[in-house]
């Protein structure tokens, strides 16, 4: 599916969580890949390109609609889900929330999130890393969000390829944990220059591990100047008041594409 990592031929499934059958699936497009050199350079920049034409499309519906979507990236395990379902606990009864889930496999997180009582729908990439433009597209269609309401995707979990992808996205979060250690900002650097906002998880296991909390948020400004870095930790709620707040202020997405940040 993916020209730019080569990751093989994918077999999304788009479906609402509803506890039965998946609402929607189908197979997004096939690629017969060629290694050469050139070539794979061609399928790279065509598939970007329909991205973007994609994504562009994204922003003008959700503009006119006034509904703010959040992209969330980060690595498997840094907290995406235990994040999602504290917000939602604690967001949803003053604004219509939606969740848009993306793994390669299962609907485990979908129905974690389900059982918060918010609309979900599970994409499932089969051999994608990502997720694109036309997945969210579907997504949104099986979803359909009320108009002015906040949209959080939980991207694959992978610290390279979904920071290439342009959703149509309001905001761009990365999430990371204390427990990954304090150099992923620059082993990673693509993914945290194309981030509105840096949240590290997991303070509270601060006095367990070997990472002094200033060092990665330093790492983060090296490769994003700029770059709002939020600590927190979702199991004793250190910090998610600065998290809300974020919340409140970011916006919808313009159809010109400007991004809250």
């Amino acid at each position: 599916m993916c020209g730019t990592c080569g990751c093989g031929t994918a077999d999304v499934r788009v479906g609402v969580c509803d506890g039965g059958a998946a609402a929607g699936s189908g197979r997004l497009h096939d690629h017969a890949h060629d290694h050469a050199h050139g070539q794979v350079v061609d399928i790279e920049a065509a598939l970007l390109a329909k991205n973007d034409h994609l994504a562009a499309h994204n922003r003008a519906w959700l503009a006119e609609r006034g509904i703010v979507v959040l992209n969330l990236m980060s690595s498997p395990g840094a907290g995406k889900t235990s994040l999602l379902s504290r917000t939602i606990a604690d967001v949803a009864p003053v604004r219509p929330v939606t969740v848009i889930e993306g793994d390669q496999e299962t609907r485990i997180d979908a129905e974690r999130i389900r059982s918060t009582g918010v609309p979900v729908v599970q994409i499932n990439t089969g051999a994608g890393c990502h997720l694109d433009a036309d997945m969210l597209a579907r997504g949104l269609a099986e979803v359909r969000p009320p108009d002015g309401s906040l949209v959080f995707v939980e991207n694959v979990g992978n610290l390279v390829c979904p920071a290439l992808f342009d959703l149509g996205e309001s905001a761009r979060i990365v999430v990371v944990s204390v427990t990954e250690g304090e150099d992923k900002p620059l082993k990673y650097p693509y993914m945290f220059a194309a981030a509105d906002l840096v949240v590290i998880n997991k303070v509270d296991l601060l006095p367990y591990v070997d990472v002094r909390l200033d060092r990665p948020a330093a790492h983060c400004r090296t490769v994003n100047p700029g770059v709002r870095v939020l600590p927190l930790s979702v199991t004793t709620g250190e910090g998610t008041a600065d998290w809300y707040d974020w919340l409140r202020t970011s916006e919808p997405v313009t159809a010109s594409g400007s991004r809250s940040g």
